[in-house]
């Protein structure tokens, strides 16, 4: 028997996180409700709170948070409700859905129309691209449109991915962060003997060691690299880096930019790293993350998802160090189900339990901010419907 009312944490604001009830969503025929397990809080929903609320800025696809909205879009739940047309029809590789089945679900809606959409597939640049948990405000029905909620609505236009049995919703939980670092598997793309690129044994520093960081750290190792070199501001996160194979570790909490440079030089061979990732969420790391690369090497910005503001940049210094500067924002679509793949391949040899370090209800969605915002014996902060 499915509820009358459905409780979820509302934004109201920058700040201002309060608790309200909405009518159970109808599936109809296409569409389908997730009931949630967890849903992760995401540095995007950080940026939200603290009134970063512009995303693809100075791009057709530039948005504004339109409050009040349900945050949260890292979800894995079990079908409650569903269409007869979306049994079939909504997963992504047309596996059939049943209610009971787990499942984790891509935020991002596409237009599938526009010149983006019709030319180009990977990491999504559609010009009408709208969010679950971002661009959907709770005022308008079906209102259940993020994951701090008890229950979910999933849009026909959804991509939705059928998790295998042998994963438990802890684990499932890192699926869309897990996509996000495709930015490596496009530095990989990028190799050639001439040493661009992400080749195997290559050296890597991570900016920032959040769970964003954190999971491009445990990539980085699975995939191959040489020496990773994790650095954040936290003892903690650097701890958990290297369980999830960083090989070493910089706390740079009152260290100046180039003293964090000569660190990561110093650690390898004098060049700086062949791949340099920032995830960090914060505009001023971007200097020293170039100068912390080689030369012919390559610097991808991922983690400044929402506009945090502008830096000031030499650009002689990449055009010298003939540095390969690429932004990378969102994650393919495509790679949900060998992320999946990937977590239950790994679940064993990694400590990818240890990566839920916090839990709180829907009614403590305020607490579980204030938690998240957290550097140490803090990794990710999930809700608990």
């Amino acid at each position: 028997m499915q509820p009358n009312r459905v409780k979820a944490a509302v934004m109201t604001g920058p700040g201002r996180i309060e608790t309200q009830h909405f009518p159970y969503p109808d599936a109809g025929e296409d569409g389908m409700v997730i009931k949630l397990e967890l849903c992760g809080l995401c540095g995007t929903d950080k940026h939200t709170y603290r009134g970063e609320t512009t995303q693809y800025g100075g791009t057709p696809a530039e948005t504004s948070t339109p409050f009040p909205i349900i945050p949260g879009h890292e979800i894995v739940g079990t079908v409650a409700d569903i269409g007869k047309r979306a049994r079939t029809g909504l997963e992504y590789h047309g596996q059939t859905l049943a209610i009971g089945d787990r499942v984790v679900m891509c935020p991002d809606i596409l237009c599938g129309r526009c010149y983006y959409c019709r030319n180009f597939h990977g990491f999504p640049l559609c010009e009408n691209i709208r969010g679950y948990g971002n661009h959907y405000t709770s005022t308008e029905a079906p209102h259940l449109m993020g994951g701090w909620a008890e229950h979910i609505y999933v849009r026909p236009d959804a991509f939705v991915f059928k998790v295998p049995d042998s994963i438990d919703a802890d684990i499932a939980v890192m699926t869309e962060l897990m996509a996000v670092t495709y930015n490596l598997d496009k530095a990989k793309s990028f190799y050639s003997m001439d040493g661009e690129g992400f080749g195997s044994g290559a050296s890597i520093a991570v900016q920032g060691v959040g769970p964003m960081g954190l999971l491009h750290v445990f990539k980085a190792r699975i995939m191959g690299a040489g020496d990773i070199v994790a650095l954040d501001r936290s003892d903690y996160r650097l701890a958990m880096a290297r369980k999830f194979g960083a090989d070493h570790t910089i706390n740079v909490t009152g260290l100046a930019p180039a003293e964090v440079v000569a660190r990561v030089r110093d650690l390898t061979e004098g060049r700086g790293a062949d791949l340099v990732l920032e995830c960090t969420g914060v505009s001023e790391a971007i200097p020293q993350g170039i100068e912390m690369g080689r030369r012919g090497g390559m610097y991808i910005v991922a983690g400044v998802f929402a506009d945090v503001g502008t830096v000031t940049l030499n650009p002689h210094h990449i055009a010298a160090r003939q540095l390969r500067l690429i932004g990378l924002c969102n994650h393919p679509p495509t790679g949900y189900v060998n992320s999946l793949k990937l977590l239950e391949k790994h679940q064993h040899a990694f400590p990818l339990r240890d990566f839920v370090t916090h839990r709180f209800s829907v009614g403590d969605a305020d607490a579980a901010m204030a938690q998240a915002m957290k550097l140490d014996e803090t990794m990710k902060v999930v809700i608990t419907p």
